[in-house]
């Protein structure tokens, strides 16, 4: 087939691309690169199945010569595009966080729509807000705040979400969508200012272990792998299911047993220091998937210890630093 990823060089978007090229699949990645890295990609560019565009979902995407019917039929569309952690969509990039989920969104479903292409919106499990709700399935509508600093992704991940729909009643366009909870893994930026690579980097270069509130709030943690496993499996499934569909690894952790996972495996002597718990963050963050394992037959397969080893790995590489 031929696919287009959009976000396509950022952290989920390069692993999506490369397992898409693996299964022998023509793919077009449309990246802006604000968060998005050329490294993840570079190696990829003298691929003859490969395409990158440089490009702002913001802007009109029909009339890219790339992407207009007359060049080739576009059959799935993974949009990924967007700002995911919160250093790179609070503050001054708020705005274009919104826009992307609202004008950009749109953007991507008119040229589905051309195109007659089954299109997957990558959602989050920000839709839940701070939950009230332990573990957290698909009917859940959530406890978020309309006007706080993170509002910008959590709604406009929950807008997105509508947009999907709407499209999908009003033209009948085939949509999927997904909840994606927290995602570690290989090409992960370094600088991401999630609290994977977050602590990895810090223990590697020998620094303090930031941790934000207590400890106590929890995460699940799902490896790229698998989360990849779940998209592809969401894409192709059948045409009356939709979504949104949890995906994401079950097993909760507090944030203070991840730095003590981390300090165990890099032996720095990096200590544990505690800072005031940002606005809005949630205390809980943990999927049901059960619709997933029915619908998808999928659930992950790599657990924390064995994601971390590998993604320890890939950050000693990035920051050419020996692993203890």
């Amino acid at each position: 087939m031929r696919i287009l990823v959009t976000g396509g060089s950022g952290f989920i978007g390069s692993n999506l691309v490369r397992v898409l090229l693996a299964q022998g699949h023509s793919v077009i990645c449309l990246d802006n690169n604000y968060t998005g890295r050329m490294s993840n990609i570079e190696e990829l560019l003298d691929n003859p199945r490969f395409t990158f565009i440089r490009h702002d979902i913001c802007n009109p995407l029909i009339s890219l010569p790339e992407l207009c019917p007359q060049k080739g039929v576009i059959d799935q569309i993974y949009n990924l595009a967007c700002p995911a952690s919160p250093p790179a969509y609070q503050g001054a990039h708020a705005l274009d966080t919104t826009r992307t989920c609202t004008i950009g969104v749109f953007n991507v479903l008119e040229l589905a729509v051309a195109h007659n292409a089954t299109i997957l919106q990558a959602s989050t499990s920000e839709v839940y807000g701070d939950p009230l709700v332990r573990p957290q399935p698909e009917s859940y509508r959530g406890n978020v705040n309309t006007h706080g600093i993170r509002a910008c992704y959590d709604e406009g991940k929950r807008c997105a979400e509508s947009i999907f729909f709407d499209y999908a009643r009003i033209y009948g366009l085939k949509i999927k969508v997904i909840r994606i909870f927290n995602t570690y893994g290989t090409f992960m930026d370094p600088d991401d200012g999630r609290v994977v690579s977050n602590f990895i980097c810090q223990a590697l270069q020998g620094k303090d272990i930031t941790i934000y509130g207590d400890g106590h709030q929890t995460r699940s943690f799902c490896y790229v792998d698998d989360l990849v496993t779940g998209m592809t499996a969401t894409m192709n499934s059948p045409a009356d299911f939709t979504g949104p569909v949890n995906l994401g690894n079950p097993n909760e952790f507090t944030i203070r047993e991840l730095a003590e996972k981390v300090t165990a495996r890099i032996k720095n002597g990096s200590q544990v220091v505690y800072h005031d718990l940002p606005q809005d963050d949630p205390q809980f963050r943990c999927p049901d998937i059960t619709l997933a394992k029915t619908r998808l037959n999928w659930a992950p397969t790599i657990m924390l210890d064995e994601g971390l080893e590998r993604t320890i790995e890939w950050f000693a590489r990035c920051l050419n630093i020996k692993a203890n």
